[in-house]
C-alpha cells in the first residue's frame, strides 16, 4: 500500500467532530481555570489556530492577564466559576484546584468540560489518586491512608515512608519524608497517605493525551532532577535514559492510565523507574506539566497545541522526538525578592540551540517559577554541557 492510500485511510478514521464547525466562529471560546505560565502557554498555542480564550485567576497580574479576556476571581468559588463558564463554550484547566461542583453543573447545562470534572475530583485528592491506581491495577508504591499524626505514629514499622497531604500539596509542598521513628513529629496533623519510600533510579514523566474518541498519543519519556531541597523540577533531559523494555512500560502504565480514567486532555504522568527495573506511577497531572515544557521546540506537536487538540476533537498530533532536548526551570535565587531581573540573559540566548521562556511575572521570590529554558542539540554530551551553563549563568534576581 502506497503512502498517499495508508494517509487516506488514517484520515477517513476522522468524521468532523461537531465542535470544529464551530471553532473558526467569531463568538467561540475557551475558558481556562487558572491564569498561570500554563494557560500563558496554551492561549500561545491557540493563537495559530485563530482560537479565542477567556481567563479566570485570582491573581489580577497572572501572566494571561494581558493576552486574553481576564477576570480576576477565586477559582473555588461556585458561583463565579458558573458564571465565568456560562460565556464560554468549552472549559478547560491549567490548575486542579478549582470549584468542580461548579463545573458538574456547567455540564448539565451542556457546556464541554475537559479534563472531566469527576476527574478533577478524583485528582485533586492523592488519597483518592492511589485507591485509583490499585483498582485499576496500575503500579504504585504501598500506601495506607491516615487521618492524622497519632494514625502515623501507629505505621511505625511502614518507615521509611513519605507522608502526603491528601488535598493541596503542590510543587514539593505537602511531603514530607520520614525516615524514622524520630522525624514522626514532620507527620501531617490532617488526613494525608503515607507511602513506601522508593528506592529509585530515575524520576520520569510520560504525558499522553485522549480525544473524545479514544484516540491516544504519548510522548517520549523524559528525565526529571528535582531540587533538593524543594522537591521540584530544576531540569530534565529527552528523552530519558531508559532501557527499550522500560520505555515500553513506561507508556503502556501512561495509556492505561488515561483509558481507564476515560479521559479527555492531556495527562502527565509521573513515575520511578526502581533500581530492581519497576516502574511505579508516583502521581498525575490532568493538564500541560512541567515536565512537558520541551515539546514547544523538540517535539513534532507541543503539550499545549495536543491538550487543545484532545479537548477540541481533532485529531491528535505527532509526537515524536525531533532532537533530543533538555528543559531548565528558571527559579527565583535565594534571598531575592522583589521585580524580577534576569542577569546572564544575553549570554545564554548567544548559544545555539538555547530558546528562553519568561512567563511575566513581574515580582520575583525565592524558588518562584519565573521562566524555563528549553535547549535542542543532536549531541546529548553537548546538551548537558549546555545545561550546565545555562544553570550556573542565567539567574533571576531583584
Amino acid at each position: 500500500m502506497g503512502f498517499h492510500a495508508r494517509l487516506y485511510l488514517k484520515l477517513s478514521k476522522f468524521e468532523p467532530h461537531y465542535l470544529v464547525s464551530r471553532l473558526f466562529q467569531q463568538n467561540f471560546t475557551i475558558g481556562i481555570l487558572g491564569g498561570g505560565q500554563l494557560g500563558r502557554m496554551l492561549i500561545q498555542a491557540g493563537i495559530d489556530f485563530n482560537l479565542s480564550f477567556r481567563v479566570l485567576d485570582p491573581d489580577k497580574e497572572a501572566p494571561c492577564s494581558g493576552l486574553a479576556p481576564f477576570q480576576a476571581g477565586k477559582l473555588t468559588d461556585y458561583r463565579t466559576v458558573m458564571k465565568f463558564g456560562e460565556a464560554c463554550d468549552i472549559i478547560t484547566i491549567e490548575i486542579e484546584n478549582v470549584n468542580t461542583r461548579a463545573l458538574r453543573e456547567l455540564v448539565k447545562k451542556g457546556k464541554r468540560v475537559y479534563p472531566q470534572p469527576e476527574i478533577i475530583e478524583l485528582i485533586q485528592d492523592k488519597r483518592t489518586q492511589k485507591i485509583f491506581y490499585r483498582e485499576c491495577g496500575l503500579p504504585t508504591a504501598p500506601f495506607h491512608l491516615t487521618e492524622n499524626r497519632a494514625d502515623v505514629k501507629k505505621l511505625q514499622d511502614f518507615l521509611p515512608a513519605v507522608h502526603k497531604l491528601g488535598r493541596e500539596g503542590y510543587d514539593g509542598r505537602g511531603v514530607q519524608i520520614i525516615r524514622s521513628k524520630k522525624e514522626l513529629r514532620k507527620a501531617f496533623d490532617v488526613p494525608g497517605l503515607l507511602e513506601q519510600l522508593v528506592d529509585f533510579e530515575k524520576e520520569i514523566s510520560v504525558i499522553v493525551a485522549r480525544n473524545e474518541r479514544g484516540e491516544i498519543k504519548a510522548y517520549p519519556a523524559v528525565e526529571m532532577v528535582f531540587h533538593p531541597e524543594k522537591n521540584l523540577v530544576e531540569y530534565l533531559f529527552a528523552p530519558a535514559q531508559l532501557t527499550n523494555s522500560i520505555a515500553r512500560e513506561a507508556e503502556a502504565i501512561a495509556r492505561k492510565t488515561i483509558n481507564e480514567l476515560k479521559m479527555v486532555g492531556l495527562l502527565a504522568v509521573e513515575m520511578f523507574v526502581t533500581r530492581q527495573g519497576k516502574v511505579l506511577i508516583n502521581e498525575i497531572a490532568p493538564r500541560p506539566h512541567n515536565s512537558g515544557h520541551h515539546t514547544i521546540e523538540a517535539n513534532s506537536t507541543s503539550q499545549y497545541e495536543q491538550h487543545l487538540r484532545a479537548i477540541l476533537g481533532l485529531p491528535l498530533g505527532e509526537t515524536h522526538l525531533i532532537l533530543p532536548s533538555a528543559m531548565v526551570n528558571l527559579l527565583g535565587e535565594p534571598g531575592h525578592n522583589g521585580p524580577a531581573r534576569y542577569k546572564g540573559f544575553e549570554k545564554v540566548i548567544r548559544i545555539p540551540g538555547v530558546h528562553v521562556h519568561l512567563y511575566g511575572k513581574k515580582i520575583t521570590k525565592p524558588f518562584r517559577k519565573m521562566g524555563h529554558v528549553t535547549i535542542v542539540d543532536p549531541d546529548v554530551a553537548s546538551l548537558r554541557e549546555k545545561v550546565t551553563y545555562v544553570k550556573k549563568t542565567l539567574k533571576v534576581v531583584a
